[in-house]
């Protein structure tokens, strides 16, 4: 299967050509960016000398059309919206990385980012690409929109609390910690080393983006409103997501229970760990431990006194909150092994 990549001198690009280089199923016909067109690959990412020996492209949509499959596009958002309409059209299948088609309602679009979705008629069309929630509708679409990092990790959480009719609906709380790859390659006045580096930094503290998809989904598996309340925070790492989630429960539950609920939806997946030990350091989801790798760790605790219920939930930004749900989704798009070219345990010590 030939495959190209928009955007791909990024932190998302790049790790997206880290794992496509080595897929075994798949191969990489172009890649663009506009400021190194021309350039190798690996002049932009050192780590894949020896990988690969393409040049980066101009973006030219009508010759990714015609020499692609597939194509993932990881541009900012705002700048996907066409790009993904004119390869759409084309009928080539699409995985796009931005935010420009995660929500179905083109209003949240003016609340969220402040502008009207150009392309309305293609949001209904467009997958939300979290396969534990979606693989058949994965299987059989030409659009699939990538989540947000902190979305993911949150969702991944909190979906069988509200499968289940465990909790309050009205207040679920996410407290995010992330690390500065988040913010993208490009430094700005606050994530350069000197700003961004020592930081347990509060921002967008109400409003967040990724709110309305934490939302929308939530709300599909619970078949009404859910209200979501979240704060992200910077912290001082590169890589890696802890989403600690308040929820409030409508009914006593046992830990055992808890175990079977979350084991009953999440049977069979590959990129899905359960982490609550009773012994040693690590006795709940930490970053730490993800790093480099496709999978998302969820864990919980239960404050009887309080009625509370504490989803923790960890992943590597770049990868289960990017690049990693992104190959996944293009194995399940083809009827491929849903772990080829993400069979990696995570990197420890980082």
């Amino acid at each position: 299967m030939k495959v190209g990549v928009v955007g791909a001198s990024g932190y998302v690009g790049g790790e997206l050509l880290r794992l496509l280089v080595t897929h075994p199923k798949i191969d990489l016909t172009m890649v663009t960016s506009r400021q190194y067109a021309g350039e190798y690959v690996h002049r932009v990412h050192p780590s894949l000398k020896g990988f690969t020996e393409l040049t980066f492209s101009p973006v030219d949509l009508d010759k990714l059309s015609s020499n692609c499959d597939l194509v993932f596009t990881s541009v900012p958002h705002g700048k996907a919206v066409g790009i993904v309409k004119k390869l759409y059209d084309t009928g080539v299948k699409i995985i796009d990385l931005s935010a420009d088609y995660r929500l179905k309602d083109p209003k949240a679009y003016v609340e969220y980012y402040g502008l009207e979705h150009p392309h309305p008629e293609l949001l209904m069309r467009s997958v939300y690409g979290i396969p534990e929630l979606h693989r058949d509708k994965i299987k059989n679409s030409q659009l699939v929109s990538c989540p947000g990092c902190m979305a993911v990790t949150s969702i991944l959480a909190i979906a069988p609390l509200v499968k289940n009719g465990l909790i309050d609906l009205d207040h679920v709380i996410v407290d995010s910690k992330i690390g500065s790859s988040g913010a993208g390659g490009k430094p700005s006045a606050g994530t350069h080393h000197a700003m961004r580096y020592g930081v347990v930094r509060p921002y967008k503290p109400v409003k967040h983006r990724h709110t309305a998809e934490i939302e929308q989904e939530i709300s599909i598996i619970a078949q009404s409103e859910v209200k979501i309340s979240m704060s992200p925070h910077a912290v001082n790492i590169v890589r890696g997501i802890l989403c600690t989630n308040h929820t409030f429960l409508k009914k006593q539950i046992t830990v055992q229970e808890l175990w079977k609920m979350y084991r009953a939806m999440y049977k069979g997946e590959p990129f899905i760990r359960f982490i609550r030990d009773t012994k040693g350091l690590y006795k709940y989801p930490d970053p730490k431990f993800v790093i480099g790798s496709n999978f998302c760790d969820i864990g919980f605790d239960v404050d009887e006194k309080n009625s509370r219920l504490v989803a923790m939930s960890a992943s590597d930004n770049l990868m289960k909150g990017a690049a990693g749900s992104a190959v996944q989704c293009m194995n399940v798009m083809n009827g491929l092994d849903e772990s080829d070219g993400l069979r990696y345990a995570p990197i420890n010590p980082v």
